[in-house]
Formats: structure tokens, sequence, C-alpha cells
């Protein structure tokens, strides 16, 4: 009888351990900090959030400082002070005028690569955005990135999944994440 007892108490602790441990391994969550700005380092960030949620997890994408000239809209111009204009010159004006990490060989390497993902049945950036999109994956933009920047949420794509956050909001994605990537 006091052996039996033991086993029960036992069982218990251990399933009481199991759950606790469970709890607090994180949600089925990927958060991905998208740091870079460079055309392949964007596009392995969406391959691998639509992977994810291929695996059925939930992805929320937090682009700070360089990466979020991916995220402009170069259809929109809303109205800006000179400062932030200058910047708005010099950042990539969308995803198709995102530069490559490697091999910019005089401007041409965006363009070459683009061309072969192309020729090779590889979906492009934009095609990727739209997927992730419709998938569910979230996007959260640096809101003090793009105040440093001059950007604005008025010159930003259309995607239904934005949003603009402070990096606390990151921190607590990451607390809540089974995995955490940054490109």
């Amino acid at each position: 009888m006091a052996n039996e007892i033991d086993l029960q108490q036992a069982l218990a602790a251990l399933t009481e351990r199991v759950d606790s441990l469970e709890k607090s391994a994180g949600n089925d969550r990927l958060s991905i900090g998208v740091m870079s700005g460079n055309l392949d380092n964007t596009i392995a960030a969406f391959i691998i959030a639509l992977g994810a949620i291929a695996y059925d997890m939930e992805v929320d994408m937090f682009f700070t400082f360089w990466a979020t000239a991916a995220l402009r809209d170069p259809k929109k111009s809303p109205a800006k002070g000179l400062l932030d204009k200058m910047f708005g010159w010099m950042l990539p004006r969308s995803s198709h005028k995102l530069p490559l990490s490697k091999m910019q060989m005089c401007g041409i390497g965006p363009k070459m690569i683009r061309s072969v993902m192309k020729s090779r049945g590889v979906k492009s950036l934009e095609q990727l955005m739209q997927e992730a999109g419709e998938f569910g994956v979230r996007i959260h933009v640096c809101e003090m990135s793009m105040g440093v920047m001059g950007l604005k949420e008025e010159e930003m794509i259309a995607y239904p999944n934005i949003d603009y956050v402070g990096v606390g909001s990151f921190i607590q994605m990451i607390s809540e994440s089974k995995q955490v990537v940054f490109l």
C-alpha cells in the first residue's frame, strides 16, 4: 500500500513537472528579427517564415533599421521635412530596390539573382511577402527605426497583419516563442 501511494505521489509530481515545462517552453511560435535590409536576407526571412507556417507555427517578424526599407511602397510619398526626405532618397524605395549582401556587381547583382530565381521557379520576394500575408505571418515594424530614418506609416506597403511597435513588444514576442531567428 505504501509503495502504491509513493508511486502515485511520484506520478503526480512528474505530471506537474511536465506541465510546468510545457508551459515554460513557449508557444508553437517563431519570432524573426529582420535587421539587414539586404535582398537575400529578406528573402531568407520570408522563406523561413513560410516554412514555419507550413509546420503550423505562428510567426512574428520584427523589421528594424535598414530592413524597414523593404516595406516601403514606391507609389506612396507622404509629406516630409528636408532631413526625412534626405533619408528617403538614400534608402531603397521598396523591396524591388534592395541590394544584395554580396556580389553587388555595380548594382547588377540584385537583377541577376532575381532573374536566376525566376528562371529556376523560385518565388520573388514580393510573391513571398504576399503569401506570408495570406497565411497570417505578422509583421511588426520598429517605431524608433522609422522615426530615426524619417519613415512614415503612410508610405509602407499594404499588408494585412502589419503594426508599428517598440522593441519592448518584440522582447515580449521573443519571450513567448519557442524559436528566434535574426537576419
